[in-house]
């Protein structure tokens, strides 16, 4: 066992020397090969379990084999792990539209399209979670009657007289502000908003009182993405 520890470790040991002097060794810096070392030696430990008691040729090479497998996608794994981390934050995206996926070295944040077309955008509203709608013909942000009691609001004190357009029909509205609305950790302080009285509207909306403070806005297939 010892034997063929120090083998592989060795045999580790040159390829890292072979490719140091054309630069990064497979692909990886000092850094992250000094990070991928603890690895070689755990599977090292592994692998030499397979010989604590006598096996026959041909299961000790099957052995072999589904270690160095296991070592390659470690190894694959943790080279590409940005890239994995990029498509699996796309992959949830995919499957739960309302989701916000941010992209820490862009800072922009992606909603996908749901099944109808439209944008669901997971909103945090005073501290509340409250589906909306991406919606740039709203001119703010029009909170249902039961949104706006989720979010804290004293429905019962708002004078509705601003007549609205809905998906609804035509209905009255009251203006409000929001203390803080977040959407996927871009925060906003103080944004007007409108509560529509009840009955009026199904789903909230996130319009451009909200919108207009972004850097960028932009509907990229069935993407939609947002820039503070």
């Amino acid at each position: 066992m010892l034997f063929i520890g120090v083998a592989l470790l060795v045999g580790f040991g040159i390829v890292v020397i072979l490719n140091t002097d054309a630069g990064n060794a497979l692909g990886l810096s000092d850094g992250q090969l000094a990070q991928a070392l603890p690895l070689v030696i755990i599977l090292i430990l592994l692998a030499g379990g397979i010989f604590a008691r006598r096996r026959s040729l041909s299961e000790l090479l099957g052995n072999l084999i589904a270690w160095g497998v296991i070592f390659g996608l470690v190894l694959v794994g943790y080279t590409y792990r940005a890239d994995l981390t990029d498509v699996a934050s796309r992959l949830v995206g995919e499957l739960m539209p309302g989701v916000a996926v941010v992209d820490d070295q862009t800072g922009a944040v992606t909603f996908r399209a749901g099944r109808d077309g439209h944008f669901t955008v997971k909103t945090s509203i005073n501290g509340h979670p409250i589906s909306t709608i991406f919606d740039t013909g709203a001119s703010a942000i029009v909170l249902s009657h039961k949104d706006a009691e989720t979010a804290g609001i004293e429905t019962a004190a708002l004078s509705y007289h601003i007549p609205v357009a809905t998906a609804n029909g035509t209905g009255k509205a009251a203006e409000v502000t929001l203390d803080r609305v977040d959407v996927g950790g871009i925060v906003r302080n103080n944004v007007r908003a409108f509560v529509v009285e009840p009955g009026a509207l199904d789903t909230s909306l996130l319009g451009m009182s909200f919108l207009r403070t972004l850097s960028q806005y932009a509907v990229k297939g069935s993407a939609l993405e947002l820039r503070d």
